[in-house]
């Protein structure tokens, strides 16, 4: 459908402004852009996250299950090459991410087969970051 990838923009809910903006930054690594009293906008690998404040309410969470997994919903994330995943998990785990789904490999040896793992924000957000072994999987069936 696109011959390249265009950034999207993607503006979430926290309830703890310091706390995220602290973690996008310094745990995800996430270079911070402008910023209000009530939001900051991030570099979230190439797109445009923008964390802005809201009062915390009751817990909302939801699971489906994939692979054998609860898998949260929602969720948002990045698809990142095959090697710079592996990395990125071994440096979040080296920073004690407590991983609602540790890294593993899902669908081993059958087409969309990909690294993937789940973690949460400070403000309950989940987040999923995916690799495929095979990017032209990304949409196979």
């Amino acid at each position: 459908m696109y011959s390249s990838i265009a950034p999207f923009h993607l503006a979430i809910p926290v309830y703890n402004l310091l706390e995220c903006r602290t973690f996008y930054r310094d745990i995800l690594g996430c270079e911070e852009g402008r910023s209000s009293d009530s939001w900051v906008d991030f570099n979230f690998f190439g797109h445009q996250l923008v964390i802005h404040y809201k009062p915390k309410t009751q817990d909302n969470s939801h699971t489906n299950p994939v692979d054998g997994k609860d898998v949260p919903v929602p969720h948002f994330g990045v698809v990142l090459p095959w090697d710079v995943f592996h990395v990125f998990a071994e440096n979040l785990q080296s920073k004690n991410i407590n991983f609602i789904i540790e890294p593993y490999i899902r669908f081993e040896g059958l087409v969309g087969e990909q690294a993937t793992m789940f973690f949460k924000d400070p403000s309950d957000n989940a987040l999923e970051f995916k690799s495929f072994k095979d990017m032209g999987q990304l949409f196979a069936k």
